[in-house]
């Protein structure tokens, strides 16, 4: 299933399901290895999207909304349970839509398993978020009891919007067998560098903002077309 509030197509015939039998079962081993990541805390071969492509178009339930559904990843309209509508268009208080959070602005996006030291980079995230206002950073928990994710976000005092994907869609669709996977977007959805694989140290997390920053401007980005953000 998708986000809810889909609009309906009478006579159109179902669209196959997002997930084969393989992909499935695949998503799965992929998750147990990002459990068994929280523990050893390395890398364990996701690589995320490469530096210059797209990244794939999502939309999420915010952990403290009343939100329900599993991730939007279609790409247009009528994908069935991928989504109804593309994700790219679901925008409601209530959702994380990466694609609202990069249209104007550079984009640090962080996928993370609620277990473990993983949830972390939350904190080096909210750290960054102060000293980078031109910057966007999110969050999105993979799979996860949602009761659990929200004492985290409220716990921690987060403002920068959390999703939580319920049915691990984003774990094929980012090629994620990390914990946290980092990803540094241009303005636009560009990956501007390759994901970072691990939780490193502040001060080289807020290396590669500040290097995310330079080549935002270098394409013609201000802070000021995000100001109305």
């Amino acid at each position: 299933m998708s986000l809810p509030d889909r609009p309906e197509h009478g006579g159109e015939p179902p669209a196959p399901p997002r997930y084969g039998r393989y992909v499935g079962l695949l998503a799965v081993l992929i998750l147990v290895l990002i459990t068994i990541n929280t523990i050893v805390t390395k890398p364990n071969g996701g690589s995320g999207f490469a530096p210059g492509e797209q990244i794939a178009p999502f939309a999420v339930p915010l952990a403290l909304s009343a939100l329900k559904g599993d991730a939007n990843v279609a790409t247009r309209s009528g994908e069935g349970s991928a989504g109804r509508v593309p994700a790219c268009e679901v925008r409601k208080p209530s959702a994380l839509n990466i694609c609202e959070l990069y249209e104007h602005s550079p984009l640090v996006l962080a996928l993370f398993v609620n277990g473990g030291a993983c949830p972390g980079i939350l904190s080096d995230l909210q750290a960054l978020q102060r000293s980078f206002p031109a910057v966007r950073f999110a969050a999105v928990a993979i799979k996860g009891d949602r009761a659990k994710l929200r004492r985290l976000v409220l716990r921690r005092g987060l403002t920068f919007p959390v999703g939580i994907d319920s049915d691990g869609a984003l774990v094929v669709l980012y090629k994620d067998a990390s914990c946290p996977q980092v990803s540094f977007v241009l303005p636009g959805g560009v990956m501007q560098s390759d994901a970072l694989l691990r939780r490193v140290p502040l001060s080289s997390l807020r290396t590669r903002v500040i290097r995310l920053l330079a080549a935002a401007r270098a394409r013609g980005w201000s802070s000021a077309s995000s100001a109305t953000r």
